[in-house]
């Protein structure tokens, strides 16, 4: 009888006790992989398109840091924004849609965690002034935001 315990904890580390929570963090370690693959996809795409373009070697932006699901869904809403609010090429279509879809996955994950996640921002009226600055500066913002997803993964897993 003495066996008893360390057989329940034994089940219960392997999941066999509890296989809802087993499967749910299988199910979070797996979407914040996905999270991180299209975050580094996104990247390829924009130093693919910076390399076609005629740009400054180098664009120093500062971006919020990632604290959790609620702060990442709210700024990738408003990059997803500002994407939106840049003349239309093929290859920027691809990163809008590419921080679209981040964006996607990360309200998917917030929602069973039950955080609460901000209303997507309203698009505002582009700003037509020096169009190329701006995507050069819309790019290296988003980039730089990019860069951060994989090295704090770990704040995938809080509100």
């Amino acid at each position: 009888m003495h066996h008893t315990p360390a057989l329940f904890l034994l089940l219960a580390s392997a999941g066999i006790l509890a296989p809802g929570c087993a499967m749910k963090e299988n199910s979070t370690r797996k979407a914040i992989q996905s999270i991180i693959n299209i975050a580094r996809i996104a990247l390829v795409h924009i130093r693919t398109l910076k390399a076609n373009l005629l740009s400054p070697a180098h664009t120093d932006v500062s971006s919020p840091c990632v604290e959790g699901v609620g702060s990442l869904s709210r700024d990738l809403g408003l990059l997803g924004n500002e994407l939106l609010l840049l003349p239309f090429s093929d290859l920027l279509a691809q990163i809008q849609a590419d921080v679209s879809s981040l964006e996607g996955r990360v309200r998917a994950l917030a929602l069973p965690m039950g955080c609460s996640l901000p209303v997507r921002p309203r698009v505002e009226a582009p700003d037509h002034t020096f169009p190329h600055s701006h995507l050069h500066l819309t790019l290296a913002k988003v980039q730089n935001y990019l860069e951060k997803i994989p090295p704090n993964k770990d704040k995938l897993k809080v509100c």
